[in-house]
């Protein structure tokens, strides 16, 4: 990533974050002075390079938006909260006598029973929290990742500190504001491969279960909220029901920056199903299809990077924070169980469904007539 600002033009800046010694992570950026109410085509173009350059960025200003137009979709509908459909609420509390058309809402919050062992209420009491999930915003069955997801900060939670504690052994925690999202860059864990174990993961791909999240929602996850454990708690395809096989996505477990040529592991390990692993493209792929090896392969892979030196929790208030489509993100369960704070929300959008995902992220080691099959 480009250790200098960008300026797309006189009127906003993109400016990469100040990080302290302790943090290790190589991305994350601001935005001043860009107006997300009037944003013109070309500034779309140039945030969209900006996001893809930064992978995090953050816009500080609070513009009055409408439920349609704005944030990079002025020129297209939005559906989801009444009249936008692809707008959804996050948050915990009750959020006024009229949100957005939502009347007297009060949000229950995400679930801490996610974990196999979760905390208990004197944890939570003390300021002990963990991150929630581990995830990529993508749909994983029948519709592609958007390019990009947008959280636009209502009302941040306040309170004291809380303590994300990984609980896996290795005794890590760190601490953060009640209320924020983290993030960790899958590119950055590609570096952190060897040799071999790039060459292996630049020809292999992934097939993900179809309906990947009602097939998994009696699963329960690691403490860290990274990838889940195996109990044979996964519904079988005759308890899922009918699905279309034209609708089940594989994806390479690499994909490419289009702006920058960095190489990402890219895999949702809550909801693979099997894995083709193979060196070269003229080898013939070795088929993994239970979830035991599977979940292992991928948590022996995505857990070196889950570490306080490479995660970043932006600090926000009443901001704008959008994320590529290399990322992976989690709440802390702080969000979830807030105690003496003000009530928490924000809005979540993904934006813009990729029609062929490889037409954004190109898998450039597969060769010109091949596919995933």
């Amino acid at each position: 990533m480009s250790t200098t600002a960008v300026n797309p033009e006189p009127s906003w800046r993109v400016e990469p974050i100040v990080k302290t010694k302790d943090q290790k992570f190589n991305f994350g950026a601001y935005v001043s002075g860009l107006d997300l109410s009037e944003i013109s085509d070309d500034d779309v173009l140039k945030l969209r390079e900006a996001i893809c350059r930064h992978k995090v960025i953050v816009s500080r200003q609070h513009p009055k938006l409408q439920t349609k137009g704005g944030i990079l979709s002025k020129a297209r509908d939005v559906y989801g909260i009444p009249g936008a459909e692809n707008v959804r609420l996050i948050g915990k509390g009750y959020q006024g006598e009229d949100h957005y058309g939502l009347k007297n809402l009060n949000v229950r919050g995400l679930s801490n029973d996610f974990h196999d062992k979760p905390l208990n209420e004197d944890e939570f009491a003390q300021g002990i929290t963990r991150f929630q999930r581990w995830h990529i915003d993508a749909p994983l069955y029948a519709r592609d990742p958007a390019w990009f997801t947008t959280l636009r900060a209502i009302k941040v939670p306040t309170g004291p500190e809380v303590t994300i504690r990984w609980d896996d052994g290795s005794g890590l925690e760190m601490k953060c504001p009640p209320g924020l999202t983290a993030f960790f860059s899958t590119s950055q864990l590609y570096d952190m491969l060897n040799p071999e174990e790039q060459q292996l993961v630049d020809h292999s791909w992934v097939e993900y279960a179809p309906h990947p999240y009602l097939w998994i929602e009696n699963c329960k996850s690691r403490p860290t909220g990274l990838g889940l454990l195996s109990q044979g708690k996964e519904h079988t395809m005759e308890e899922i029901g009918e699905y279309n096989e034209e609708d089940v996505k594989r994806y390479p477990c690499v994909w490419v920056n289009p702006v920058t040529g960095e190489k990402a592991f890219q895999v949702h390990g809550i909801a693979a199903r099997k894995l083709f692993l193979r060196s070269s493209v003229d080898e013939k792929p070795r088929v993994i299809d239970d979830v035991v090896h599977i979940r292992e392969f991928l948590h022996n892979i995505q857990s070196r990077i889950l570490r306080p030196g490479f995660i970043w929790l932006p600090r926000w208030k009443k901001a704008i924070l959008s994320c590529g489509t290399i990322m992976a993100s989690s709440i802390p369960q702080s969000i979830i169980h807030l105690r003496n704070t003000v009530p928490g929300l924000c809005i979540k959008r993904t934006l813009a469904p990729v029609k062929d995902l490889l037409d954004l992220y190109r898998f450039l080691l597969l060769r010109e007539n091949e596919q995933c099959p």
